[in-house]
């Protein structure tokens, strides 16, 4: 009888466990610290805390082209590892972001919530990797322990919601991308992509690639800088304290370049942005569209 309810107890344990864990909220970002000084001594900071802990550093730039705001971008061959076994354009998490944003002397230093992206990028595709997602998610935390206490902000959804999350009815989700070109090869792709990105067309920059050549996938995270379609436009509507996502991503698998659809990308980063606010940036997800297929060559 003993034996009978100490199993119940451990079951109800668990039940219970597992209801928070699927009710947790999470938010998008955190907020690590303010650093006294200017963005380049912060922007230091930061990168040794990155390099410090075996991490790579593979881009920077101005959000916007501002000085006042700065976003890093880190990998390392664990994390890119583990994004692989998401077919589904998993690679899209293959790099992380810290935020930087100046007033005045003070620098506020912000990273994007790792479980956040993996939930909902990788969430629909877990097939027993739970733990390394909370483990990895863990690494990354740890990098910027040291630099402050990591206060969640930027709204919050519902863990178990990620994986399938959308805006609202009718909106896209994480696999419903747009095409922006399918090439004779993945070798093409990468030359075309490569091309139009260092020739700075529609007002880019190219800020990071991750190329995964035995896997014919390659990530390219791609400034929008255009003054009245791209982040100079967009950024003070939505919050300019989010640019811990940015920048926005062309994947290219095999012979096809796509992208996250904005309707999807824009409102999972700012996820507590009312529809009013959504309205006043209703040609936004058109507008990236269009930027990136001139990059991948289809226009």
């Amino acid at each position: 009888m003993k034996k009978s309810i100490w199993i119940f107890g451990i079951i109800f344990i668990i039940i219970i466990n597992n209801g928070f864990a699927q009710d947790e909220e999470l938010s998008p970002y955190f907020k690590v610290t303010e650093i006294k000084g200017s963005m380049k001594d912060a922007g230091t900071q930061v990168i040794e805390a990155i390099t410090e802990n075996g991490w790579d550093v593979i881009g920077e730039y101005n959000p916007a082209k501002r000085d006042d705001l700065g976003v890093i971008c880190f990998t390392n061959s664990d994390l890119k590892n583990l994004s692989l076994q998401f077919k589904d354009r998993g690679a899209l998490a293959s790099v992380m972001r810290a935020g930087l944003m100046r007033h005045g002397d003070t620098v506020t230093v912000s990273i994007l919530n790792p479980e956040y992206v993996f939930l909902a990028y990788w969430g629909e595709q877990l097939n027993g990797q739970e733990q390394q997602l909370k483990d990895m998610s863990e690494k990354i935390k740890d990098i910027f322990r040291p630099m402050g206490k990591l206060t969640p902000f930027g709204g919050s959804e519902k863990a178990k919601d990620l994986p399938h999350y959308h805006y609202m009815m009718m909106m896209p989700y994480f696999d419903d991308p747009v095409e922006l070109n399918e090439f004779d090869s993945f070798e093409q792709g990468l030359e075309t992509i490569r091309k139009n990105l260092n020739a700075g067309k529609e007002n880019t920059i190219k800020v990071f690639e991750q190329t995964f050549p035995g896997k014919k996938i390659a990530v390219f995270g791609v400034g929008l800088w255009d003054k009245e379609e791209g982040e100079p436009a967009f950024l003070p509507v939505v919050g300019e304290s989010h640019i811990a996502n940015l920048p926005y991503e062309i994947i290219l698998q095999g012979k096809e370049a796509t992208m996250l659809h904005g309707k999807y990308r824009i409102a999972i980063y700012w996820p507590e942005l009312t529809m009013g606010t959504f309205m006043k940036i209703s040609g936004t997800p058109g507008d990236i569209e269009d930027v990136m297929e001139v990059i991948c060559g289809s226009e």
